[in-house]
């Protein structure tokens, strides 16, 4: 059996967390395009942000997984400098969320909406600049120029990017909380 210290866990589990954050938005960018970046988002890797309730080493892991994520997506979608306002803000919307979710962890129904606020709040903020240097200059689906009104875009990003993170964290993130905690108790796991 492998004699790993528990620093040498920490870093090998924050640095999977972060390959398989990465990964899924990667993913995501490419069966649901532009659904893991812009004013609606269903980014199917926040999902395991509920890593973040079982280990303390998915704080760093998420971050950093954010982080190179939207690193990619500034390449995938030509965002330049403004996109750095993503790695960033998104990447520090990510870190607190999860760490929301690592303090409440006694109570994953209220921990899970650490992500879903720090998003919604964080992302909207940006977005509609982001949005603009990437070439989006309506709200989708409506006729709404993002630059006509700033507070009608922020409201529209919170409510776009709340929902689809609810979504994602309470559609996919709870099942797979279960699951996790379904085979850490498996006797095939002793």
């Amino acid at each position: 059996m492998y004699n790993l210290s528990k620093r040498t866990r920490a870093v090998a589990r924050s640095s999977i967390i972060a390959a398989l954050y990465a990964a899924l938005t990667l993913l995501t960018m490419t069966l649901l395009g532009g659904l893991s970046f812009g004013p609606v988002q269903l980014r199917l890797s926040e999902a395991v942000c509920v890593l973040a309730l079982l280990t303390p080493s998915a704080i760093s892991g998420l971050t950093i997984g954010c982080a190179l994520a939207n690193l990619a997506g500034i390449a995938l979608n030509g965002s330049g400098a403004l996109g750095l306002l993503d790695v960033v803000f998104g990447s520090a919307a990510t870190c607190l969320g999860a760490l929301w979710c690592w303090r409440l962890r006694q109570k994953p129904a209220l921990a899970l909406l650490g992500p879903v606020l720090a998003n919604a709040v964080i992302v909207a903020a940006y977005l509609p600049l982001v949005l603009a240097a990437a070439g989006f200059f309506t709200i989708p689906f409506t006729d709404l120029s993002l630059a006509s009104s700033y507070p009608l875009m922020y409201l529209f990003g919170f409510l776009g990017i709340g929902i689809g993170e609810a979504l994602v964290i309470y559609g996919l993130g709870w099942p797979l909380l279960a699951a996790l905690r379904r085979s850490h108790r498996s006797p095939h796991n002793l």
